[in-house]
């Protein structure tokens, strides 16, 4: 199959509206070709585009930066002969400066299909800011690695954040691509846009639904994410961002599993079999033991659960994450009511909402786990009506079968 890069590269004639304007790039160190060349480094090897400008998202063009809220510079690239600016330093969006520089910015992100992720907020901003001074944007496509699931609840009017761009569930089930489409729609953006499409991506395909398996090489978009087993747990495990538990920053597995030192996994499993065995589908749970190297409870011994989703027993249909990380907080909640849970710290640029609110778009996740009387059925009420909404919302913005 080819990614929307690599389509640009060889085919001249998608290449010919660029001819005499000046090409900005927005990319990460998952901005690679199908030889593993970095999208920077290939469109300056092009004799037809006159790059001016890159930019880089959250950790950075080189993705350096480990953790949230640790920003990245603007430099000058000496190899290329360009400035190299930051969406995630000083500025979050892009400053009259800096569209200055370009008059078309080719946006290649490899995304992970989950709301939370930033590169997704930083697409909206670059759409809002090419509208208003005249700009244009390019999204070179890339395959939603998940797949076309979709889950969660909807982030709530008023809940917008850099880690929630818009009324999306928590897998929205598009590529980058085809969010551009549901951001012009949805913002009623006046934008010069187009998206290079893939050629031949099946998202329901097995053995990757979603990622070329054995086609193409996975590179990290952001440094904790090492695989295609994280990213298919995502979804439910970066909610463990706005909790005390370890998300496993720190070890090799990160946002695969999660611990404390004082948490009893066995116990943990047992009750959310209990509460609802029909959230647990799809994947293996094994209790585990780590000791993060940094972050949370860094340099002591951790007992918690691993989510595997590697082997046979993996089904794509029926494992929902978000589902399956909210019912280990109820279980925790059930078993130990006085637990510390919720972390209480500034996340993403927000000081006064605690992060798990944050995270989910609304304080409803966060009210359902600490009501006892809360059941399955009563988080089902809350997201289905929204997951069936979403369904129908992203119908037109779909460019894949």
């Amino acid at each position: 199959m080819e990614f929307g890069i690599d389509r640009l590269l060889a085919e001249p004639a998608l290449r010919r509206p660029l001819a005499g304007r000046r090409v900005a790039l927005l990319a990460h160190p998952a901005s690679v070709t199908r030889d593993l060349t970095h999208s920077l480094d290939a469109l300056a090897a092009l004799s037809d585009v006159r790059l001016t400008a890159a930019f880089g998202p959250q950790h950075g063009l080189r993705g350096d930066k480990q953790d949230n809220m640790i920003e990245s510079p603007t430099f000058f690239d000496p190899q290329h002969g360009i400035p190299v600016f930051s969406l995630y330093g000083e500025v979050r969006k892009p400053t009259a400066a800096m569209l200055d520089t370009f008059d078309v910015l080719l946006v290649d992100l490899q995304d992970l299909g989950c709301r939370i992720y930033t590169f997704i907020t930083t697409l909206r901003y670059v759409l809002e800011a090419a509208a208003a001074s005249g700009k244009a944007v390019w999204v070179l496509d890339r395959p939603n690695p998940v797949g076309r699931p979709v889950e969660g609840l909807r982030l709530r009017a008023g809940w917008e954040s850099f880690v929630g761009a818009g009324p999306l569930p928590m897998r929205h089930g598009l590529t980058l691509g085809e969010l551009a489409h549901w951001f012009v729609r949805y913002l009623k953006l006046d934008v010069d846009y187009r998206v290079i499409e893939m050629h031949g991506w099946q998202p329901d395909a097995a053995p990757g639904h979603g990622w070329p398996l054995g086609a193409r090489t996975w590179v990290n978009p952001s440094p904790n994410a090492p695989n295609l087993s994280m990213a298919r747990c995502y979804a439910g495990t970066v909610m463990l961002e706005g909790t005390t538990l370890s998300e496993g920053r720190g070890t090799t597995r990160p946002l695969e599993l999660f611990g404390a030192p004082d948490l009893e996994p066995r116990a943990l499993l047992a009750k959310m079999h209990e509460i609802a065995p029909q959230w647990l589908a799809g994947c293996r749970l094994r209790p585990c033991w780590f000791e993060p190297t940094f972050h949370k409870h860094v340099a002591q011994l951790c007992a918690g659960i691993q989510i595997h989703v590697d082997d046979p027993s993996y089904d794509h249909a029926a494992f929902r994450p978000w589902r399956l990380q909210a019912l280990a907080f109820k279980a925790l909640r059930l078993l130990r009511p006085d637990y510390e849970l919720w972390r209480d710290f500034p996340y993403e640029y927000e000081t006064d909402r605690l992060a798990i609110d944050v995270i989910n778009g609304s304080e409803l996740l966060r009210s359902w786990v600490d009501d006892r009387s809360a059941t399955p059925a009563d988080l089902d009420a809350l997201a289905c009506p929204d997951e069936q909404a979403w369904c129908s919302e992203r119908a037109d913005a779909l460019i894949y079968p």
